[in-house]
């Protein structure tokens, strides 16, 4: 068993995704019954430039195929039921924003912020969001809270952007080793990599600690997935299925 195996934290991915509507208060109060160390979370902003919780590109969940988050205010979002898509919801859910969800679970376990930065957007909204979310984690003690993004260019002005949280970059699946490599050689302020589960091995994974950087992994929701994850002693493993997660993470430090 590797001894790096015991630093490998879990985090719940969206929350309990699949008990309760993803991104949703539930899904979260979910998640911290089972004690996880972590959750993820997509940052989106409404119309009016509130960063709000969302994932999806459209809202097609919603039955508003081919709307964007952007296209309603906060306040017409708030009215909507965001956990109508889930067919066990108990209740409606309005969209949370980013500042309940950091005054409600900031204190409680780790948080993975990731910026979702959209192709149809103007530059100076991927701006807005960044600047938005900087300011309601505010200044942040360790790597309580990080922050991530596809989106290269929203870090790269993060990193030059006040408070600066831990930066972390998520790697699609085509990007392997080299282009791991690359960017860490450029982009020294990186805090760390997010790797497709499809993409982790030995090498990565050698890769990213070579430059003292840190490694998460996602969707890891297969036993075979999590194993793969924890044999390597990744620092993150984001799942869908946290208890699952949690419970083999125990099995293996036996």
């Amino acid at each position: 068993m590797p001894a790096n195996l015991y630093r490998t934290q879990i985090f719940a991915h969206r929350g309990a995704n699949r008990e309760a509507a993803e991104n949703t208060r539930s899904a979260f109060d979910r998640a911290l019954d089972y004690a996880v160390d972590g959750m993820e979370t997509d940052i989106q902003l409404s119309r009016d430039e509130v960063a709000v919780l969302w994932h999806d590109r459209f809202l097609d969940k919603l039955g508003l195929p081919g709307k964007h988050i952007d296209d309603f205010d906060y306040a017409q979002l708030q009215a909507m039921n965001f956990a109508a898509h889930f067919a066990a919801a108990c209740q409606p859910e309005g969209v949370m924003s980013l500042q309940e969800f950091l005054a409600a679970y900031r204190t409680r376990c780790r948080l993975l912020l990731e910026i979702k930065n959209r192709e149809w957007e103007a530059p100076s909204r991927h701006q807005a969001k960044v600047r938005q979310t900087l300011k309601l984690a505010g200044a942040v003690s360790g790597d309580r809270i990080l922050v991530s993004s596809f989106d290269l260019d929203s870090l790269i002005y993060a990193s030059q952007t006040e408070p600066q949280p831990p930066l972390v970059l998520n790697l699609e699946p085509e990007q392997g080793t080299d282009s791991a490599r690359a960017v860490l050689a450029e982009h020294p302020f990186l805090y760390g990599l997010c790797v497709h589960i499809s993409t982790l091995n030995e090498a990565m994974a050698e890769v990213v600690r070579g430059r003292g950087k840190h490694v998460a992994v996602y969707t890891c929701n297969s036993e075979e997935e999590i194993g793969h994850a924890l044999g390597l002693g990744v620092d993150i493993l984001i799942s869908d299925v946290p208890q699952k997660a949690l419970m083999l993470r125990e099995r293996a430090t036996a």
